[in-house]
C-alpha cells in the first residue's frame, strides 16, 4: 500500500489562493461546443474568470499553468454510486478507502450513493470528507435500501408494511441520510409511504424497481428511476400488482417494445410530465456482456488479487453462458435514453460499481461517458448528462455542474480533447474540488491492489 496511513496521505498538487489555467480547451458542461485556447482563473475556490486566453488578464501573484493540449470540464456528478463492492455470495464489502479516492481520481467530485448497505459508515465518510479528514468527493448519502422480502444481499432490510417504510425513512433522515432509494421487491403502498416521508423531510427518493412499474412510480411521486427501461416491468403481459416478474419475462417485454409506439411513448411522457429523472448506468450492464469492455490493466491493477480473480472468472463464465439477449438489451437501453431526452426528460448518470465487479468506482463513470457517446449523444452532451444534469437534479446547478464565473471550482483537467475523442476522459491529470487541485495518479497509486479489501 503506497498511501502510508489510510487518512494522512497528502494528494494535493495545487492549493494556491489564485490559480490560472492557461491556453486550455474548455467543455463547459452546458452541451455546447468546446472552446479552444481559454483561460480559467480560480480564486479562493471559485471560478473568477473564464474566456479567451488573449482577453483574460491573469491576476498578479497567481499560480499560472500553461495547459496547451489539455481540456477542462466540470467535475462529474455521479448519480448512481456506491461505497461497497461485491465480495461473493450475498455479501458486499464496504470500500471506505478505495472508493472515495477512485471517484475523485477519475474526476467525480460529487456522488450520490444510490443505496447503502452500511449507512452509518457512508454517513460518517461523508462527514469526514467534509471536514477534510478523508479524501473524496462531496456526497449525497442515501439511507438503507427500502425494500420488501427477497434480496440479492442479506445486508438489506425486509419491509412488510407501509408503516415500516415510513419509519425507516424518518429514522435515517434524522441520522444524517440526505436521500433514499427504493429497491426491487417493494409494494406500491410501501413505496408510496416512503416517497411521502422522504418528501416530508425535504429529500428526494429514487428507485431500482421491479414489483412496481415506472408509470405507477411516477404517479406516486418518485423523483428518479435507476437503470432505465431495462428494469421497467410494466410491459410484461399479465403483470401482477406488487409482484416482480421473472427475468426472462421482463427481458422479452423490453426487447419487443416499440420505443416510438403508443405504449412506450405514453410511459416516457408520463415520466417527463411528473418530472421523474432517469439514471443511466450503462457501464455496469456492459461489464456482463461477453467481450465487453476490453480489459484494462488499470482496472485489474486497482483490484486485490482475489477481486481480480473473481472478476476474470465472472467474465469467463459470461462468455460461456450469459444470456444471448444482453447485447440487444444494452442497445435497447441506449435507444430508450435517447428517446427520453428527446421528449424533454432529465437524464443523469452513474456507474453502479456492483454487478460482476468490472465497473470500478470512477473508472466505471469514465466508461459510462464513453458509452453515452456510443449511444448517440455528442461528447459535449454526454458530459452535460454527467455534470450539469446531475447538479440540476440535486438542486445545485447554481453552484456546480458547469464552468461559469461565480461557480465552485470543481474541475477536471485531462490530456487531449474529449470533444473529439471521448476516451480522453481517462487521461486525468488534476481534479479540482472546491478549488483545490488533486493529483489523479497519486490517488490511483494509493489504492493499487486494494479494491475488494478496503
Amino acid at each position: 500500500m503506497a498511501s502510508g496511513s489510510v487518512f494522512g496521505q497528502n494528494f494535493v498538487a495545487l492549493n494556491e489562493p489564485v490559480i490560472a489555467l492557461l491556453h486550455v480547451r474548455v467543455i463547459d458542461g452546458t452541451g455546447t461546443p468546446a472552446h479552444a485556447d481559454q483561460t480559467v482563473v480560480v480564486t479562493h475556490g471559485s471560478i473568477s474568470e473564464v474566456g479567451d486566453a488573449a482577453s483574460i488578464s491573469v491576476p498578479a501573484g497567481a499560480r499560472s499553468m500553461d495547459l496547451k493540449g489539455y481540456t477542462v470540464y466540470p467535475g462529474l456528478v455521479g448519480m448512481h454510486e456506491h461505497l461497497f463492492y461485491p465480495a461473493g455470495g450475498a455479501i458486499y464489502d464496504e470500500q471506505a478507502i478505495t472508493a472515495p479516492r477512485l471517484y475523485l481520481a477519475a474526476g467525480v467530485t460529487t456522488i450520490r450513493t444510490a443505496g447503502s448497505l452500511e449507512p452509518y459508515t457512508d454517513i460518517n465518510i461523508k462527514r469526514l470528507i467534509e471536514t477534510g479528514v478523508m479524501v473524496g468527493p462531496k456526497m449525497d448519502a442515501t439511507g438503507p435500501y427500502i425494500k420488501g422480502p427477497g434480496s440479492f444481499s442479506m445486508q438489506m432490510p425486509s419491509l412488510k408494511s407501509p408503516e415500516q417504510a415510513r419509519r425507516l425513512v424518518d429514522y435515517w433522515a434524522n441520522e444524517g441520510a440526505t436521500s433514499f432509494k427504493a429497491y426491487m421487491n417493494i409494494s406500491r403502498d410501501a413505496l408510496g409511504a416512503a416517497i411521502a416521508e422522504a418528501h416530508r423531510h425535504g429529500f428526494k427518493i429514487t428507485g431500482h424497481l421491479c414489483s412496481v412499474g415506472f408509470t405507477e412510480a411516477a404517479e406516486l411521486g418518485i423523483d428518479d428511476l435507476e437503470h432505465g427501461l431495462i428494469t421497467d416491468t410494466e410491459f410484461v403481459p399479465g403483470k401482477t400488482r406488487d409482484v416482480c416478474p421473472a427475468g426472462p419475462q421482463n427481458a422479452a417485454s423490453i426487447l419487443n417494445l416499440d420505443l416510438k409506439g403508443t405504449e412506450a411513448q405514453k410511459m416516457i411522457h408520463a415520466l417527463v410530465a411528473h418530472h421523474v429523472a432517469i439514471t443511466s448506468t450503462l457501464s455496469v450492464f456492459e461489464a456482463m456482456i461477453p467481450g465487453r469492455p476490453l480489459l484494462q490493466q488499470r482496472v485489474l491493477s486497482a483490484m486485490s488479487p482475489e477481486a481480480a480473480k473473481s472478476y476474470l472468472l465472472a467474465k469467463e463464465r459470461a462468455a460461456e453462458g450469459r444470456r444471448a439477449e444482453m447485447p440487444a438489451e444494452l442497445k435497447k437501453e441506449m435507444e430508450f435514453e435517447r428517446e427520453f431526452v428527446a421528449a424533454g426528460g432529465l437524464l443523469i448518470a452513474g456507474c453502479d460499481p456492483t454487478g460482476n465487479g468490472g465497473a470500478l468506482p470512477g473508472f466505471g463513470d469514465q466508461r459510462n461517458l464513453e458509452l453515452l457517446v456510443e449511444a448517440g449523444f455528442t461528447p459535449q452532451e454526454a458530459i452535460r448528462i454527467y455534470t450539469l444534469n446531475g447538479a440540476e437534479y440535486l438542486g445545485q446547478a447554481g453552484k456546480i455542474g458547469s464552468i461559469a464565473v461565480g461557480k465552485v471550482a470543481d474541475l477536471v483537467v485531462v490530456e487531449g480533447d474529449p470533444s473529439a475523442q471521448i476516451g480522453d476522459v481517462e487521461k486525468v491529470k488534476y481534479v479540482f474540488k472546491n478549488g483545490v487541485g488533486y493529483d489523479s495518479a497519486k490517488l490511483i497509486e494509493s489504492v493499487r491492489g486494494l479494491v475488494g479489501v478496503h
